[in-house]
């Protein structure tokens, strides 16, 4: 860390990294979050979840800017509640064609798609569709079933496939074998999740996009990730911290290795400046 300047943008991945092992944000976290706003540099979220999971960890942190979503397929303004920026979605013919291509691969895998409106929650719109044959890792129950046709039929700003019984590397790996360029495979947990969305989407070009709104330059960000949904923006960022609990991939790729997310590693590298 030596001769780094106090970053102008500070962006951190939610789960994993920002929130504890119960998905709570611990009261030094919350602390040092609030001296950061406080001394007016914006803190990002940027995560693979949809806008829908942002506002309850924005809300506990007190934070009404700007959120990376969808692994950089959406750009959301928080206290608005508003899309700003949709890039990079997969259309019909490209979803049918990974689909087709991934199912080879994955014998005995499951699909899901994720849909944005112009808000985090439409009510005009099914923003997770889901098959009988897709299982959500999390187990909480969200999505509506849908058959495999409707899954494919729209835009999607990123396809899910499980497949119990595989790790997400794994999964990856083999997907990765049958897919072209036309798209990006990662995934934020380990245990049989792939996520795959448009190629040249992720957190890095959603990070930028955010970056260029505010006027920082690459070099005074400093960004935190544990998963390899997060590589690719602890690349792009001036300086990037990957957490103690990390994939050997993001340790490989960060600047520094912090302690883990349950010991307060993301608020033991701030507090060097807040």
């Amino acid at each position: 860390m030596a001769g780094v300047e106090q970053p102008l943008l500070i962006a951190s991945d939610v789960d994993g990294t920002l929130l504890d092992t119960y998905e709570r944000l611990s009261p030094r976290t919350l602390a040092v979050v609030r001296r950061v706003t406080a001394a007016g540099v914006p803190i990002v979220l940027a995560s693979g979840r949809p806008p829908r999971w942002i506002p309850s960890v924005a809300n506990a942190a007190g934070l009404t800017g700007y959120a990376v979503c969808a692994n950089g397929a959406v750009l959301y303004d928080i206290g608005a509640d508003r899309v700003v920026a949709v890039n990079g979605l997969l259309e019909p013919m490209v979803l049918r064609t990974v689909v087709a291509e991934v199912e080879k691969a994955l014998p005995g895998c499951g699909f899901a798609a994720e849909r944005i409106g112009k808000r985090a929650l439409d009510p005009e719109l099914h923003n997770l569709v889901i098959e009988d044959g897709y299982q959500n890792p999390w187990g909480d129950g969200e999505g509506v079933r849908v058959a495999r046709g409707e899954i494919i039929g729209r835009p999607a700003m990123k396809l899910l496939v499980s497949r119990p019984g595989m790790t997400s590397d794994e999964m990856a790996e083999a997907a990765g074998a049958v897919l072209d360029s036309a798209v990006d495979i990662t995934f934020s947990a380990g245990s049989g999740l792939i996520e795959i969305s448009a190629h040249g989407i992720t957190k890095a070009s959603g990070l930028a996009e955010v970056a260029e709104r505010l006027d920082v330059p690459a070099e005074r960000v400093i960004a935190f990730g544990d998963m390899p949904n997060d590589v690719a923006m602890l690349r792009w960022a001036g300086h990037g911290v990957a957490m103690a609990n990390a994939h050997p991939a993001v340790r490989a790729a960060a600047d520094e290795i912090t302690g883990p997310n349950t010991e307060d590693g993301v608020a033991q590298v701030l507090e060097r400046w807040f």
